[in-house]
């Protein structure tokens, strides 16, 4: 019994070697081959056999077996219909709603203000405009609005003055939506430095980018139908 237990626990460790070796392997391919992907966070099987995921960061590669092959691009399932790399990286582009420092925004309330969205937006951001624009349409819906500069050399100085506002959800409204320019305005605005680095932290390139309660993330000016999906969708997750 002593020796077929001995051997049983060999077996599986050959068997555990065995199944990691193609992970081994195309990592230290890569390494060897492409010096940028040297810093591999994850390799793991995908649902095609044969084909790997290579992922660093929030970046998704494809690779064979030995790593002798490395592609870039979306993985479809056929049958499903479904996008595997779009789902694979709103998995991975994710950001929780309760770790996100509301405290650094502005919020706009409207109606009940039951449903909870966050927004990433530069003030001289044109989507950003057109997007405010269709969320008027929304109710029920409480706005996290995170002043977040990145477009043009003066999107520092209007998110400041903005922030630095009597009332800062007045004076967004105002510009986005009127093209009303903020006042120069003082205050402590460091809020606007924190919430830049929390964006590189997440990979947030662009605005607007969205975030709803289930910590889903878009990018892009969505349309008020769209939002609407969305938070129902998020309301639905959260139960």
């Amino acid at each position: 019994m002593k020796i077929l237990a001995t051997a049983a626990l060999a077996a599986l460790a050959w068997g555990s070697a065995w199944a990691d070796e193609p992970q081994d392997t195309i990592r230290k391919a890569l390494a060897e081959r492409i010096p940028q992907l040297a810093q591999v966070d994850e390799i793991q099987p995908t649902a095609m056999n044969g084909l790997y995921e290579v992922r660093i960061g929030t970046d998704v590669f494809y690779s064979d077996a030995t790593g002798n092959y490395l592609i870039q691009g979306e993985l479809i399932d056929t049958r499903a219909r479904r996008n595997l790399t779009e789902d694979r990286i709103k998995e991975l582009t994710a950001i929780s709603f309760d770790k996100l420092p509301l405290q650094d925004a502005i919020r706009i309330v409207r109606g009940k203000g039951e449903r909870q969205l966050a927004v990433f937006e530069d003030p001289n951001c044109g989507y950003c405009k057109r997007f405010e624009r269709d969320l008027q349409k929304v109710d029920n819906i409480t706005v996290h609005l995170f002043l977040y500069p990145i477009l043009s050399p003066d999107s520092a100085e209007k998110s400041h003055n903005i922030w630095c506002a009597k009332n800062p959800a007045d004076a967004w409204s105002d510009y986005v939506l009127k093209d009303k320019r903020p006042a120069s305005a003082s205050c402590d605005s460091d809020a606007i430095g924190r919430n830049l680095a929390f964006g590189r932290r997440h990979k947030i390139t662009g605005t607007p980018t969205l975030i709803f309660a289930d910590g889903t993330r878009i990018h892009g000016a969505v349309g008020a139908a769209d939002v609407e999906q969305l938070l129902q969708e998020a309301s639905m997750a959260k139960k």
